[in-house]
């Protein structure tokens, strides 16, 4: 690459850049410079409820990363209506800058991961008390735009689901998918099983403010399933990657689901192939999100280290081998992240 050292300038501006994005999303800079009209830094602070200081020195950063403009003649900040549109809360799904709070979250564990590179191993679960915190954020924001709407009706079940059937989520997290489920589909039954305590615990408080009768949820181990035949319907939103025994889950899945019973995954949209990752616009972001968590993550249990780009092609071979013979590929328009694997048995 003839232009190396530039392209090596940029990457370094723009990882700058991401940790100021991700400032910009925490304080709600964004949010506020969104409904305002052209203002001077000491307006915005004032709007924000900031320091000045450290807002004008912000603003620099964003002026000159292109993201905010500024006029000289005046001093005075504007924040693009078409750039306001993927930075601030209103956005909705649309929201990037949420996502640049990734950043700073794995810089954190980055030593750890160095000694890893060194001696093997893995980096365990309980080191990521705020990348929890934050995915579980990000699934709750996708669901409620997408899960019943959208993500549901491509397993075919929305009549059995109205009629009442028996339904879990592997990995449930804090439960929310589950809870937005159960409220759907007052007839149904929804179970969630997470290996994680304090994650139940709030799908247990949510599922209790919003009243629902028909929620329940498990502390349980998804390589460990014990249930045969007892479920219509499993899903798993972006967990089969990080387990450590993946094949052993998706077996355990597939004995759990009845005879006429869907199992609904979903993972990252990527290649199992390296060379077909090329043009895919995110996967050096997938590599380093796979490196600093989910497959050390696995490797910390002795697990197989999937990694987040595991790809569809084994995703395929691995639920073939479970035993689900039926199986179909979807995608949602928007959603650049996720396939949706639709299996039957």
């Amino acid at each position: 690459m003839a232009n190396f050292p530039e392209r090596m300038l940029s990457i370094l501006n723009d990882g700058m850049l991401c940790l100021m994005t991700s400032i910009g999303h925490r304080t709600g800079l964004f949010d506020a410079m969104s409904r305002m009209e052209p203002a001077t830094s000491q307006e915005i602070a004032k709007a924000a409820k900031l320091n000045e200081r450290y807002v004008r020195e912000w603003l620099g950063g964003m002026v000159t990363g292109r993201i905010v403009e500024y006029d000289a003649a005046t001093g005075k900040y504007r924040l693009p209506p078409e750039h306001a549109a993927v930075l601030t809360r209103a956005a909705g799904i649309d929201n990037l800058s949420m996502l640049a709070q990734y950043i700073a979250l794995m810089g954190n564990v980055e030593d750890r991961i160095v000694e890893c590179f060194r001696r093997g191993g893995g980096v365990p679960y309980s080191a990521y008390p705020k990348f929890q915190e934050l995915q579980a954020e990000e699934t709750a924001r996708v669901f409620d735009a997408r899960l019943v709407d959208q993500i549901l009706p491509l397993t075919g079940m929305a009549d059995r689901l109205r009629e009442g059937v028996d339904v879990l989520d592997v990995g449930c997290g804090g439960g929310h998918g589950i809870n937005l489920m159960a409220r759907a589909f007052p007839k149904s039954r929804f179970y969630g099983y997470d290996i994680s305590r304090d994650g139940i615990a709030a799908a247990r408080a949510e599922a209790k403010k919003m009243k629902l009768a028909n929620a329940h949820f498990k502390i349980a181990d998804a390589a460990k399933l014990e249930d045969k035949s007892r479920f219509d319907l499993i899903t798993a939103f972006d967990t089969i990657h990080d387990q450590a025994k993946p094949a052993k889950v998706l077996k355990g899945i597939s004995r759990a689901l009845r005879k006429d019973g869907v199992f609904l995954m979903a993972d990252i949209a990527a290649s199992s192939n390296l060379h077909e990752n090329m043009e895919n616009p995110l996967a050096p972001t997938l590599y380093t999100i796979s490196t600093m968590h989910c497959m050390t993550v696995s490797l910390a249990y002795g697990g197989d280290g999937l990694g987040t780009v595991w790809g569809r092609q084994k995703a395929l071979e691995m639920l073939s081998q479970a035993g689900f013979g039926n199986v179909e590929i979807k995608n949602i328009d928007g959603d650049i992240f996720n396939h949706y694997y639709i299996a039957r048995k």
